[in-house]
């Protein structure tokens, strides 16, 4: 078996979901909104400087999941789909995922950004192995708290790593496309790193190391 594994928010998506979760909840009066888009904002750019505190931000960007209840939160993500990313897919992003599946690869989105957010994208896009940052739940409800390692940076390896052993599956031939220096780790494990509408830092390093470089933006 050979994984295609991408990640997700500004690679797939042309845009950043778990970002675009926080201004839905501010327009839609669920939060309070000065401090909340200042914050969201905040930890956006601290992600895409690589200072994030992964911890730090999950705590913030979790709290909102732990003081409703379940039916609110999936009335809720039902219009943030429609509101917020369906507008970010890419007609490039399918084709590329069906280049993969084509080829009788298994695909696989891997994403910092929480199951919560990313669980319906990844079924709208069709792909059946998620790795995302799993919310921690009890007695059905939302803790505020993770679960487990949370899926960032060097936190990829480890849980794609689980995942293989699981699985009895291997990275042999794998394929990974991100648009992401944080990425970098799990990008040099893999036998075919490809950087996707990269940021500055990831562009140069990809270039330095003759990896390929694609867009899928129109």
């Amino acid at each position: 078996m050979t994984l295609a594994i991408f990640d997700l928010d500004n690679t797939l998506l042309a845009g950043d979901s778990d970002h675009a979760w926080g201004e839905f909840l501010v327009e839609e009066g669920l939060v309070d909104a000065e401090t909340y888009r200042k914050a969201n904002d905040r930890f956006y750019q601290e992600y895409l400087n690589g200072e994030l505190d992964i911890l730090n931000y999950l705590g913030f960007v979790l709290q909102p999941l732990s003081t409703h209840s379940m039916d609110e939160l999936l009335e809720w993500r039902t219009s943030f789909m429609e509101k917020k990313v369906r507008p970010m897919l890419l007609k490039k992003a399918d084709k590329l995922l069906n280049r993969h599946r084509e080829l009788g690869h298994t695909l696989m989105i891997i994403t910092a950004t929480n199951r919560f957010v990313t669980g319906p994208i990844a079924d709208v896009l069709g792909v059946d192995h998620l790795i995302a940052t799993e919310p921690e739940m009890v007695n059905g409800r939302y803790t505020g708290g993770v679960a487990g390692t949370p899926s960032f940076q060097e936190g990829k390896v480890t849980r794609l790593d689980d995942w293989l052993t699981a699985s009895g599956e291997s990275l042999d031939g794998a394929w990974f496309y991100s648009d992401s220096h944080n990425d970098l780790p799990l990008l040099e494990k893999v036998d075919n790193p490809v950087a996707v509408d990269p940021d500055p830092k990831l562009e140069e390093y990809a270039r330095s190391k003759g990896w390929d470089v694609m867009t899928l933006r129109d």
